[in-house]
Parts: C-alpha cells; sequence; structure tokens
C-alpha cells in the first residue's frame, strides 16, 4: 500500500473519528439545556436523522469514488467528470423530493410513533421535529456525491475536513441554538428542539461550504487531467454509470442502514406496545432512555468495528481472488480475534460501570432506570461490532448479496418479535428482539463465510474462549472494585462517578493487559506492535 494511500486513509478515519466523538459528547450539555423532556422530543428525529447520514455517509461516496477512481485508471477522465455534473443535478432532485416526501409525510410518521392519549409529547410536536430534520435532506445528497469526487482522485483530505467541519457547525448550532430560544428568548421547549434538529440542515451548509472551497482550490488540476483523457468510452451511457453506482453502493448502504433501521423499528413500535399495557406514562422515556441515551455509549465499540471493516475489504478481496486459502484464513483469524480482544472487555466494561457512565453522560433523573437498561444493553454492542466485519467479509469474496437477505432476515423477525416482547418485558424484550435480529443475521453471514471461503472457525473458537475467560476475570475484579468503591463514593456526584469510572476502568484494563501479555495472547494478535506497546510504556510483565 502506498504511503499515499495509506496517509489518505488515515486522514480519512481520523476525521470520521473526531466527528463521532462530537456527535457523542454535545449530548451532556445538550442534555442540560432543554431536560428530559427536550431530549425525549428530540430523539423522534435522531433516527431519521441517522438513517440519511448513514445514507449519505456509508454507499454514495464510497460508490462514486471506486466508479471515478476506476476509469481515472484507464485514463477515461471524461467518464467520471460526466458522472459527476449529470449526478449533481440527480441528488439535488432526489434530495428535493426526499425532503418534500418526509416533510409531507411527517404527520403520518407521528401517528405511526405515537398518540396524543395519555403520552407527554403529541403528534403536532413529532410532527415538528420530524420536519425540521427533514431539511437535511436537500443537502446530504448532493454533499454526498462531491464527496466520493474526491475521493475518487485519492483526495481523503476534503471529505474528512468537511465531515469534521459538518459536525462542529452542527453541535455548535444544536446548542446555541437552543440556549438562546430558552435563555434569551425564553422561548417554547419545541421551537428550541427544533432548532436543535434544524442544525442537522446548517451543519451540512457548512460541510458543503468546505467541499466548495476545495473545489475552487483543485479545479485547475482537475480539469488539466481531461486534457491527457483516451476518449476511447465516450459512449457510455449515464444510465449503466449509474446501474453501476447502485449495485456497488448497495451493499454499503445496507450495512450503514443496519442499525438505525432497528432503531426506526423501535421508534415506531414501542410506544404503542407500552400503551397496550398501560405504561404509556413512563413509555416516553424508557424509548428515550433505551433508543438514544444508553445506544449513544454503547455505539462508541462499533465505531471500531465500522472502521475496521472498511480497512478489511482490500486485504479480504485480495487473498480471495489470488486464490490463497492460508492468507485468507489468516486475515479472517486476525480479525475476529482482534475485534473480539478489544469490544469484549470494552463492552462488558461499560456494564459494569453503567451507573457513573450514565450519570456523566445525563443527569441523577432516570439514572436508575438509565443505569439498567445501559447494564443490560452494552453486551449487545458485540453483535453491533460483528454485524459490519462480516458483511464486510461478504464484501471482500464478492458475496455481498446475501449481506442484503441477513438483514432483511434481521429486520423481519425484530419487526415480528418487538411487540410482543415490548409487552411482556418491557425495555428488556426490545433489548431482546434487537439481540435476536442481530444474531440471525451474524449467524447468516457465518455461514456464508464458511462456505464460499471454505473457513474454518476452529482457530477463533479457542481463541474466543481464552478471551472470554480474560474478561470473565476482568469483570469479576472490576465488579468487586467497583462494589467497594460504592461504599465511599456516590453516584449521584458527577465527579464521583469520573473517578469511579477512571479508577475501575483502570484496574480493569491492567488486569486484562497483565493476562493478554502472560498468556502471549498479544503476541499472537499483534506481533511487533505489541512489542513496541510493552516498550514504549515499560510493561514489566
Amino acid at each position: 500500500m502506498s504511503q499515499k494511500l495509506l496517509k489518505g486513509t488515515f486522514i480519512l478515519t481520523l476525521g470520521t473519528i473526531i466527528s463521532k466523538a462530537l456527535g457523542l459528547f454535545y449530548v451532556i450539555p445538550f442534555n442540560m439545556i432543554v431536560g428530559k423532556q427536550g431530549t425525549i422530543l428530540y430523539q423522534y428525529s435522531y433516527v431519521a436523522y441517522t438513517i440519511v447520514i448513514s445514507i449519505a455517509t456509508a454507499g454514495i461516496p464510497l460508490a462514486v469514488s471506486k466508479f471515478i477512481s476506476k476509469y481515472n485508471a484507464m485514463g477515461e477522465y471524461k467518464v467520471g467528470r460526466r458522472l459527476f455534473k449529470s449526478g449533481l443535478l440527480i441528488m439535488l432532485c432526489s434530495g428535493i423530493m426526499s425532503f418534500l416526501a418526509l416533510y409531507l409525510l411527517a404527520p403520518v410518521l407521528a401517528h405511526m410513533i405515537i398518540s396524543d392519549k395519555d403520552f407527554t409529547s403529541t403528534v403536532s410536536q413529532v410532527t415538528t421535529v420530524i420536519r425540521a430534520v427533514s431539511f437535511a435532506l436537500i443537502v446530504v445528497p448532493f454533499m454526498s456525491l462531491i464527496r466520493g469526487f474526491f475521493q475518487g482522485h485519492d483526495a481523503m483530505t476534503p471529505s474528512a475536513v468537511s465531515t469534521v467541519v459538518e459536525q462542529i457547525v452542527r453541535v455548535v448550532f444544536l446548542l446555541g441554538g437552543s440556549a438562546f430560544v430558552l435563555y434569551v428568548l425564553n422561548g417554547k421547549l419545541l421551537t428550541a428542539v427544533s432548532a436543535s434538529v434544524f442544525a442537522a440542515f446548517v451543519g451540512a451548509l457548512g460541510g458543503l461550504a468546505v467541499l466548495f472551497w476545495y473545489w475552487q482550490k483543485s479545479k485547475n488540476t482537475y480539469d488539466s487531467l481531461l486534457l491527457d483523457d483516451k476518449g476511447s468510452l465516450t459512449d457510455i451511457p449515464l444510465s449503466s454509470m449509474y446501474k453501476e453506482i447502485l449495485i456497488s453502493a448497495a451493499p454499503f448502504v445496507f450495512v450503514g442502514l443496519a442499525n438505525p433501521l432497528f432503531q426506526l423499528v423501535d421508534t415506531l413500535t414501542f410506544n404503542r406496545a407500552m400503551s397496550n399495557i398501560g405504561l404509556q406514562s413512563i413509555s416516553e422515556t424508557a424509548l428515550n432512555i433505551f433508543n438514544y441515551q444508553t445506544h449513544k455509549i454503547i455505539i462508541i465499540p462499533v465505531s471500531l468495528a465500522t472502521g475496521f471493516s472498511m480497512a478489511l475489504i482490500p486485504m479480504i478481496t485480495r487473498a480471495f481472488v489470488k486464490e490463497d486459502r492460508t492468507e485468507l484464513s489468516a486475515n479472517l483469524n486476525q480479525t475476529f480475534q482482534v475485534l473480539l480482544f478489544i469490544t469484549l472487555p470494552a463492552c462488558i466494561g461499560i456494564s459494569v460501570l453503567a451507573e457513573p457512565v450514565y450519570r456523566l453522560f445525563y443527569q441523577t433523573e432516570d439514572l436508575l432506570m438509565g443505569a439498567e437498561v445501559l447494564r443490560v444493553y452494552a453486551p449487545v454492542a458485540i453483535l453491533f461490532s460483528l454485524y459490519p466485519v462480516t458483511a464486510a467479509i461478504l464484501q471482500g469474496i464478492n458475496e455481498q448479496r446475501f449481506t442484503v437477505l441477513s438483514l432483511l432476515v434481521g429486520i423481519l423477525l425484530k419487526l415480528s418479535l418487538n411487540t410482543p416482547f415490548i409487552e411482556k418485558w418491557e425495555t428488556y424484550g426490545a433489548i431482546l428482539a434487537t439481540t435476536i435480529g442481530y444474531t440471525v443475521s451474524i449467524v447468516i453471514n457465518l455461514i456464508i463465510i464458511r462456505i464460499y471461503a471454505k473457513y474454518s472457525f476452529k482457530m477463533v473458537f479457542r481463541r474466543s474462549v481464552l478471551i472470554v475467560g480474560f474478561t470473565g476475570i476482568m469483570y469479576i475484579a472490576t465488579t468487586l472494585m467497583y462494589k467497594l468503591l460504592t461504599l465511599f463514593l456516590s453516584t449521584e456526584s458527577a465527579f464521583s462517578s469520573l473517578v469511579m469510572v477512571i479508577i475501575v476502568a483502570g484496574v480493569g484494563m491492567l488486569i486484562y493487559v497483565y493476562l493478554a501479555y502472560r498468556s502471549k495472547l498479544a503476541y499472537l494478535l499483534f506481533g511487533d506492535q505489541a512489542v513496541k506497546i510493552k516498550r514504549k510504556l515499560r510493561i514489566p510483565f
């Protein structure tokens, strides 16, 4: 891999990490500004926003960049430019149509999500916040195509910078707008939440402005490439180009949509299921905690899997095309083991520290309910991490069609089980339905990998037993340490919660790292990197 490509991949990954970090930590001040009812209203638009962003960031840029890169390598620069010019118009039109569709259908969606009977929020309020987020649809598809154009020319910096700027502008407008409405204008809470939701549109404009600046800066360079065009493929119809892009984008879109679609099922069914058993008075609070607040926290380890899966495809594809089964098996072994090695203890650690972690992000209101949901929900993030990686492997071995199949089966299971499970076990029923849906999707992917890659899971299973054992020891030690600290510290205080998280997480990391090095597992998984880390940190064992 060239240094230029390595640098570009690093820049793009760094931009994504910064963007996700901003998207996580804004919830602390936002919760303080708008309070419980404000976040309840906000989360109704959150899933719609996540779906839009997933489509824009997961599928279109990658597919467009792959298309442009392919024809640039052939010296057919005008083909990519034709796609870019026509694509901008199509994306703008489709964005406007999508905006109009969501804006006009907002009342219908609001009625599906909630009824006016005995709920804190009203159909009118939910309609308003959905309409506020719909404006982002005008800009985001248009912007995603431009990002794909830059990436297709191996220019990762514009996409990375625009992603970060988009998130910064969004967060600043979200916090500033809601605070301005409430504390300066003395406005209504609904107006403040609508302003914070509208921030998605403002942020997209910020990201688009950055891309336009880079375009003006680089336009002459890209135009000069057209002078070297071979001109032998000028008769390719636009319909063929779009067909190629859609086929390429579909697997990435489905992988990116997996988690938001599961959340969408909860958004559409949770309140009505809780109302059926007479719990509408706490339904919105429970949904907000489950589908927004705790989900924001447990998605942290999943970010690793997403980045990991994107880097995985070229290695898997290379080994598969060469029919090098040894290299393919080694890559798959490494992938699954490293993923489990990192995500398993991280998710279990969040579960152990559920109460202080929840307190750090949110207020003491509903602390017990939030902590209990987080404790049960955190381990499910292991499945959230496994799915995108197994889907990426299917992409690597050219069996991406099964990604769509596995996701549809999982979603249908979630949809069919959600209401009866919620009626029986309330919030935990929704978590169980998600667990079953994801598990089935992952099992289908693993079976396909086993058949088409002729891959044996024996090594992964043996190492997984070891990783589970180490995580179990860490779990016992951290639980005992946490119980001890609760004798002196209280989660009612944010500072005490922070102290508890630092101490318990530190103890857990020390024990886990010690076991990994003493057993030689760290060397087996990370090779020379484990040696370098040990030397730099001066680890004595």
